[in-house]
């Protein structure tokens, strides 16, 4: 399952739901070996915080299917 750019999730963390942000999928890299065989896709999802745009380049897609937001 492929998710698209623009999709919005919610990570799950822990006990403080109260700091739930709600986050965006803005990238996806794929990583491929030397033989040109797919090994890995993480996302780069982006969120607000106190102004600014947070950037996190490392975001699993399991970590976003858990948390999709349905509109």
């Amino acid at each position: 399952m492929t998710i698209a750019i623009g999709t919005k999730f919610i990570r799950q963390r822990g006990k403080n739901t109260n700091k739930e942000r709600v986050e965006t999928v803005t990238d996806v890299l794929k990583t491929y070996n030397k033989d040109g065989q797919h090994v890995q896709t993480r996302y780069v999802a982006t969120h607000p915080f106190c102004g600014q745009i947070v950037t996190d380049r490392d975001v699993l897609g399991v970590t976003i299917r858990r948390g999709i937001i349905s509109e």
